[in-house]
C-alpha cells in the first residue's frame, strides 16, 4: 500500500507487549479488535501469523456476513474452526500465514490467492478458493457471485521440528532454558526500537539473518518424504509482512502436541462408519466453474441431509425413524452406528455425533501426541523463525486443552515453554492469562 509507512507512523505503540492467553481460541479475537479500536493495530491491511495444527479458516455457515459489522453478535457465533475468515471479510486481515507442523496437511502448501465476501444468493460469507478444505464444507462461490470482495493471500507452510534440519550444526542448538540468556540483547534493541514496524521490516529485509528455521514444504504424499528438502527462507515471511501495516503473532499450543478427540468418544468401528457416512469425495483437476458448482452443490446437500438425520434422531432413535433415514442412498451403515452407540450410553449424543461427522471428510484430524524432546524441537524451531522477524504488535494464545485438543497433562508446560521463547525475544511482556481469569505483568 503506497500508504502503509504512514499508517503505521500514526499507530500507537504499547510499551511492553501484550500477550492474552485465552482457552478456545476464537476468545482472542476481541482482544484484537480492541487494539484495532486503540489505534494499536491499523483497521486493516493487518498479517496474521497463525502457529497451529488446525487452519481454523473455515465460515460460520449460516451467519448473515452483515454480522461482521456487528462485534458483539459477530462474537457469539463464532467457533474454534472458523473465527479468522469474518475478520478477513471485515476488511482488517489482508495476508494470513499458516504455520503448521508436519502432521497437519488439512490445505495444500504453497500460496494462495482468493477473494472473500458476500454470497449475493445467501448473504453468507464464501470464498473463491477450489482447495478441497473450502470445498468440503461447501464454501465455494465463483466470484461473480460475491460482492463486498475482500482479497486474500493465504501462505501454507510447514514448520519442521529443529532436530529433523540436517543442515542446522546441532552445536547451535539452544535449549529453551538457555534461550533468555542468549537472546537478552536481541531482546532489549528489539523492545526499544520495534515500534516503528516499518523500520524494523527494512532492516530485516536488508540483513536477512539467515539462521536456520526449520521451514519446508511438505510433500502431498508423505510429510516425512525424503524427496523435498527445499527448504524456505525466512525472507519470503519477512515479504509478506513488509507489505502489511501491521502483524499479530497467533499461537495455538496445539501446534506443539495435538489430539483428535473424536477418536477417544467413539469406537474405531464408529469413527470408520462415520468416515464412511460424511466422506468427500475429492473432484479432479482442472474443473470448470460448472463442474465445481455443482460439486459444492451436491456436497452442501450431503452434509444438510447428515444434520437432518442426527438431529431427528435428537427427537427419537427407535427402530422406525433409524431405518427410515438408513434407506437414504449412502446411508445403510446408520443402522450398525446407532446399534453401537446404545450399546454404549443410554442416550447417545446425537448432536455431538455429528459435529465428529463434520470433521471427517477428506483427511482426520491431526492427531499426534509428541514427545518431550519432539515439543522441544518445535520450541526451537519456532524461535529461530521469530528471531527473524520483526516484533509483532501483539501475541495471542490459545490453550485448547479443555476441549483436549491439547493434551491436558502437556499444556501447561507448552505455554510456558513458549512465554520463555517470547521474553527471551521481546523483553518484558505484559501477559493476561484470561483463561484463569486474572492478569499478571511477566
Amino acid at each position: 500500500m503506497s500508504d502503509s509507512t504512514g499508517e503505521r507512523a500514526r499507530l500507537r505503540c504499547y510499551t511492553e507487549l501484550p500477550v492474552w492467553v485465552v482457552e478456545d481460541h476464537q476468545e482472542v479475537l476481541p482482544f484484537i479488535y480492541r487494539a484495532i479500536g486503540s489505534k494499536h493495530l491499523p483497521d486493516g491491511n493487518i498479517s496474521f501469523v497463525h502457529f497451529d495444527s488446525h487452519p481454523d479458516l473455515l465460515i460460520p455457515v449460516n451467519m448473515p456476513a452483515d454480522t461482521v459489522f456487528d462485534k458483539e453478535t459477530l462474537f457469539g457465533e463464532l467457533s474454534i474452526e472458523n473465527w479468522i475468515m469474518p475478520a478477513v471479510y471485515a476488511g482488517h486481515f489482508s495476508h494470513v500465514i499458516w504455520l503448521h507442523p508436519t502432521w497437519a496437511q488439512q490445505i495444500s502448501e504453497g500460496k494462495h490467492h482468493f477473494l472473500v465476501g458476500k454470497d449475493t444468493s445467501t448473504t453468507t460469507i464464501r470464498v473463491t478458493s477450489t482447495d478441497h478444505y473450502f470445498l468440503s464444507d461447501g464454501l465455494y462461490v465463483t466470484e461473480d457471485q460475491l460482492e463486498n470482495q475482500k482479497p486474500l493471500q493465504l501462505d501454507v507452510i510447514t514448520v519442521k521440528p529443529y532436530k529433523l534440519c540436517n543442515h542446522q550444526e546441532e552445536n547451535d542448538a539452544v535449549s529453551s532454558g538457555k534461550k533468555p540468556k542468549l537472546a537478552l540483547e536481541d531482546a532489549e534493541n528489539t523492545a526499544s526500537t520495534n515500534c516503528d514496524s516499518s523500520e524494523g521490516l527494512e532492516e530485516d529485509a536488508v540483513a536477512q539473518r539467515r539462521v536456520q528455521t526449520c521451514l519446508e514444504p511438505s510433500c502431498s504424499h508423505s510429510s516425512e518424504s525424503q524427496g523435498c528438502q527445499t527448504a524456505v527462507n525466512t525472507g519470503e515471511i519477512l515479504g509478506i509482512l513488509k507489505k502489511g501495516d501491521a502483524f499479530v503473532l497467533d499461537i495455538d499450543l496445539d501446534f506443539f502436541s495435538v489430539k483428535n478427540p473424536f477418536k477417544e468418544m467413539f469406537t474405531q468401528e464408529e469413527y470408520t462408519i462415520l468416515q464412511e457416512l460424511y466422506q468427500f469425495k475429492k473432484p479432479g483437476t482442472n474443473l470448470t466453474e460448472e463442474e465445481l458448482v455443482d460439486c459444492v452443490d451436491t456436497r452442501i446437500h450431503q452434509l444438510e441431509d447428515l444434520e437432518a438425520t442426527f438431529a431427528d434422531l435428537c427427537d427419537g432413535d427407535d427402530e422406525e425413524t433409524v431405518q427410515k433415514w438408513a434407506s437414504n442412498p449412502g446411508m445403510e451403515s446408520l443402522v450398525p452406528l446407532v446399534q453401537s452407540l446404545k450399546k454404549r450410553m443410554d442416550v447417545p449424543d446425537y448432536e455431538m455425533v455429528h459435529q465428529a461427522g463434520l470433521t471427517c471428510d477428506y483427511s482426520e484430524l491431526p492427531h499426534h501426541i509428541s514427545t518431550e524432546q519432539e515439543i522441544e524441537s518445535l520450541i526451537q524451531s519456532v524461535y529461530y523463525l521469530l528471531k527473524n522477524l520483526p516484533k509483532p504488535t501483539l501475541v495471542t494464545i490459545a490453550r485448547s486443552s479443555l476441549d483436549d485438543y491439547c493434551p491436558s497433562e502437556q499444556v501447561d508446560t507448552i505455554q510456558e515453554k513458549v512465554l520463555n521463547v517470547l521474553r527471551s525475544l521481546y523483553g518484558t511482556l505484559d501477559v493476561h492469562l484470561v483463561y484463569s481469569a486474572e492478569s499478571s505483568p511477566s
